[in-house]
């Protein structure tokens, strides 16, 4: 793939900002490990040999009579009794946490929730479920919600920007005139009120949240429409007689595009943030979801139990510091003023060196 100057400035640009490069970095890997949640936290063995035959209860579901059991059930493997029919005839491999998000300690020694053990690394919530197993979860669920709004989002919100700084006139003014009585409804109490209406779920509070969360985008769009749409050519384009939808593509989008990755990881970090709102109140994803939110009400919830609130106190401010360093990295990168200020110092100092040189040789 051939990488143009610009582009290629642009991410040397983003590499000399140590502190979003780096911080990219992390939160990817971080988000790689919580995609395979189930294979890190789950109350399920990775793999089973049994009797001369391999099974992977974590991609399957095993009824206990396959182990010798008596029910036809799905198997309780962390029941001893199971335990003890699977390791007379073969062996276990558990994953490195064996909870899930949902799982039970019964086997606690002082009642929930439980300070940090060797057992549970950050203690148990009031429930008696692991709180590192729940912050692996929500954590996943975090970021894939606010990925999923960032995008649904953005494409909204481009559009509507798009179509109205090329269009302009009425259909412009008419959409402002809509964007600015949509923007003033008090955005959290309506989501409240709808998600105590609607079941809550995953798509259902997606929905919700993209009814109001679509302008963010839309104001840098459409300005930077209105001042590509007069230029010589977007004219050219439209004497020739290509169709708007190409021009808005081809023409206008490109210019566009700048302002909009530039605040992308803004968007994310505003996402992911409303989500834990409604979370922490109770109106977010379905009661027992592993949620960062929930996590922060169960520290309000048992204040005599700190390392439940400074859990999720640190786990979001780590997370939103580092999409905050990643949006000042993309920004500085797409920042044309600092990249004709860096060019001009290399410049500067190859001539200089150039000058060194030649002093030298005479």
């Amino acid at each position: 793939m051939i990488i143009s100057p610009i582009a290629r400035r642009r991410l040397y640009q983003f590499r000399r900002n140590r502190r979003g490069f780096w911080s990219l970095w992390i939160f990817l890997v971080l988000l790689f490990l919580s995609l395979f949640a189930e294979f890190l936290a789950n109350d399920k063995p990775l793999l089973i040999r049994y009797d001369g035959a391999f099974y992977m209860p974590v991609f399957k579901t095993y009824a206990e009579t396959e182990f010798g059991g008596e029910f036809e059930t799905a198997a309780d493997y962390r029941d001893p009794f199971v335990k003890e029919l699977i390791e007379e005839k073969g062996w276990m491999i558990w994953p490195l946490i064996p909870y899930s998000y949902r799982t039970i300690n019964y086997e606690l020694d002082v009642p929930a929730p439980s300070p940090p053990s060797q057992e549970n690394w950050l203690g148990t919530d009031d429930q008696g479920r692991d709180v590192t197993a729940r912050l692996i979860y929500g954590f996943r669920i975090s970021v894939l919600f606010g990925l999923c709004l960032t995008l649904l989002g953005s494409m909204v919100g481009i559009t509507a920007g798009a179509m109205q700084g090329y269009f302009g006139g009425w259909f412009d003014l008419l959409t402002q005139r809509f964007m600015e009585i949509w923007s003033s409804m008090p955005v959290l109490f309506l989501l409240i009120i709808m998600a105590s209406v609607i079941t809550p779920g995953f798509f259902s509070v997606l929905f919700l949240v993209l009814l109001f969360s679509w302008m963010t985008l839309v104001d840098v769009v459409r300005a930077e429409f209105l001042r590509t749409r007069n230029l010589d050519y977007i004219k050219a384009a439209q004497a020739l007689g290509v169709s708007t939808p190409v021009i808005m593509l081809k023409h206008g989008l490109p210019n566009a595009m700048v302002a909009t990755l530039s605040l992308m990881p803004f968007v994310l970090t505003g996402a992911i943030t409303t989500l834990t709102s409604l979370d922490f109140l109770g109106f977010g994803l379905p009661p027992g979801s592993p949620s960062l939110g929930e996590l922060l009400q169960q520290g309000k919830n048992n204040l005599h139990a700190p390392w439940l609130g400074i859990t999720a106190f640190l786990s979001l401010a780590v997370m939103l510091s580092l999409l905050t360093f990643v949006g000042e990295a993309v920004r500085d990168a797409f920042d044309p003023r600092k990249i004709f200020v860096q060019q001009r110092a290399e410049e500067d100092s190859a001539a200089l060196l150039i000058e060194q040189q030649k002093g030298m040789q005479t």
